[in-house]
């Protein structure tokens, strides 16, 4: 059965049809390898692009390409320019229609198993797909790379690797004795972050140790018992969550909470890679030497 939405898609193919650039183009095009091995083919620098990763969107404005964003994410808030751009939604399980609505020569999509029949619908219609992972630091400069050459700004994208990776370098210390911070990702039920995050790193290199650092995951259920044996120093509240666990008497089994030792950042910095790294290291680091007891 033909349903309005399938026409709705099938009417935008015959647009992007014209532009698409078909595998194995002519010499003088771009050619791209994103972060599953796909290859992607741009007949020239795309003037057209919807960001589905609020990193990716970031990058963008970055070096200086803002104006070619015709799509975003509802969770692109950064910087305040990305607001004025239209949301196609949300990035993991994206709305195909939508994006496609904005007609892209170019659509970055956040590499997930939640996104692979969009990425396939979308290919299928002819609109060019790189699908990028900026979790870490060390996505941080191959992600920059790929935008940069796909959008025609390399060395726009080169400048901004070198002031990142400096500022970083400058805001990171080395503490001899290290205080552990329990990272309170949600309260119901109680989650941390692992090892395996970008908040992990920057802790890290703000001079304090994430209490469950050992433990390799972006983020993970923990019991309260866990928690209270590992007897943290202080409590990390990112994004201005209200500390709702503070009177919680389950929560009083952790020191760090009956003594309000919570250290609190808010701000998207802190939830994603992007060229302010050292400027949330260096707010982490005034706010874990300042604290709030």
């Amino acid at each position: 059965m033909v349903t309005g939405r399938s026409l709705g898609i099938a009417a935008t193919a015959a647009l992007l049809a014209c532009r698409a650039s078909p595998p194995g183009r002519a010499p003088g095009g771009i050619e791209l390898v994103d972060d599953r091995g796909a290859i992607t083919r741009l007949e020239r620098p795309a003037t057209r692009v919807v960001s589905l990763i609020p990193a990716a969107t970031e990058l963008v404005f970055a070096i200086g390409a803002g104006d070619a964003l015709v799509g975003r994410t509802r969770w692109c808030d950064y910087p305040a320019e990305a607001r004025q751009v239209p949301s196609v939604g949300d990035g993991i399980g994206p709305n195909v229609e939508a994006v496609v609505a904005a007609r892209p020569d170019l659509v970055l999509m956040y590499s997930s198993p939640s996104n692979v029949a969009a990425t396939s619908t979308l290919r299928g219609l002819g609109v060019p797909v790189l699908e990028l992972v900026i979790d870490r630091y060390a996505d941080f400069r191959r992600g920059l790379r790929l935008v940069a050459t796909a959008v025609g700004r390399e060395a726009a994208g080169d400048s901004v690797a070198r002031a990142t990776e400096t500022a970083v370098a400058e805001a990171s210390v080395v503490e001899a004795t290290r205080p552990t911070v329990l990272i309170v990702a949600w309260t119901d039920p109680p989650m941390t972050i692992g090892g395996a995050s970008f908040l992990d790193e920057i802790l890290d290199r703000a001079g304090a140790r994430n209490l469950f650092a050992d433990v390799d995951r972006p983020s993970f259920p923990v019991s309260l018992e866990a928690v209270a044996a590992r007897n943290p120093d202080w409590v990390l509240v990112v994004d201005d969550l209200n500390p709702e666990f503070v009177d919680s008497p389950s929560w009083q089994a952790i020191a760090a909470v009956r003594e309000r030792r919570f250290v609190r950042v808010s701000g998207s910095m802190f939830n994603r890679p992007s060229p302010r790294m050292g400027q949330a290291i260096t707010t982490l680091r005034a706010a874990l030497r300042r604290g709030d007891r």
